[in-house]
């Protein structure tokens, strides 16, 4: 879940950079392990939930079945009610960029453009991690906006290591992202995660100067999640004082894991290759 501030009240829309005003946490190996497994029941939740995506379904049968998985896995949703958010996952479609609220009126076509966006706290720590998933056949130009955020998010990924600073992940995601002609997101920005779901540091995916540019030391957990618009980077928050959409009604994709930082280089916490 990416909420700019990352404490903020959902009611107005998010200010465009929030101000450090902690410390970072470095977690301990008992602590990792605990996230491992936060991590791995995001990880099993999301996989299930891309494998059965199909048109005719809505987004509350999506987030239904992400809550029961969850629970069942023995971690409770982090998203539902964090701020008042109803719901277990976000699902957020074609033009909607994040936050967007599961519902039974929300029904899934073929085409669409489905960003799934899911927690579990398990044992005190939270694991957070977002797909795209092209519903059916999507159009060419869904399909390489997709294929694209994926890309710059393991771009960043791959940044990681002690010793590196956060804006060698932002500057590798701005600059593939650019190359392929789209534009990043600015009003959200990744996050750390751990006790609780949204710490320090702010995680950007473009360069910036607003943000100390944090070292990067063994230990530190991160939920890197760049988002991308296929046209104006600007967005929008809805009546619902939730879903953000992109201005201009363009196609908007994001990708996000967990990751913990090591000292030669990063372990992907919410891989959804190994559940």
């Amino acid at each position: 879940m990416n909420i700019l501030g990352n404490l903020l009240s959902p009611s107005s829309q998010p200010p465009r950079v929030k101000k450090q005003r902690r410390g970072v946490e470095i977690k301990s190996q008992r602590e990792i392990e605990i996230m491992r497994q936060a991590a791995r029941i995001v990880a099993t939740v999301l996989k299930e939930i891309s494998e059965m995506v199909e048109p005719g379904m809505t987004t509350a049968d999506l987030d239904a079945h992400a809550e029961k998985r969850i629970r069942e896995m023995g971690a409770t949703p982090s998203f539902k009610g964090y701020h008042g958010f109803p719901a277990s996952i976000c699902s957020s479609i074609n033009n909607e960029v994040v936050h967007g609220i599961p519902s039974r009126k929300k029904v899934i076509r073929a085409g669409d453009v489905l960003k799934v966006d899911t927690g579990a706290y398990y044992e005190g720590f939270h694991g957070d991690s977002c797909i795209t998933i092209g519903v059916v056949e999507v159009t060419p130009d869904a399909a390489k906006l997709i294929r694209v955020a994926e890309e710059a998010l393991y771009k960043g990924i791959e940044q990681v290591k002690a010793g590196n600073y956060l804006l060698d992940i932002a500057g590798a995601i701005e600059d593939h992202v650019k190359a392929n002609s789209f534009c990043v997101v600015e009003d959200f920005t990744g996050h750390g995660v751990g006790r609780n779901l949204h710490e320090e540091p702010s995680v950007f995916n473009f360069r910036t100067r607003e943000m100390p540019n944090v070292k990067l030391r063994a230990g530190m957990t991160l939920a890197i999640e760049p988002i991308l618009n296929a046209g104006s980077r600007f967005t929008k928050i809805l009546s619902d004082k939730w879903t953000a959409v992109t201005v201009d009604n363009a196609l908007s994709a994001q990708f996000e894991h967990t990751v913990l930082v090591t000292e030669d280089g990063y372990e992907i916490l919410t891989d959804r290759t190994k559940v």
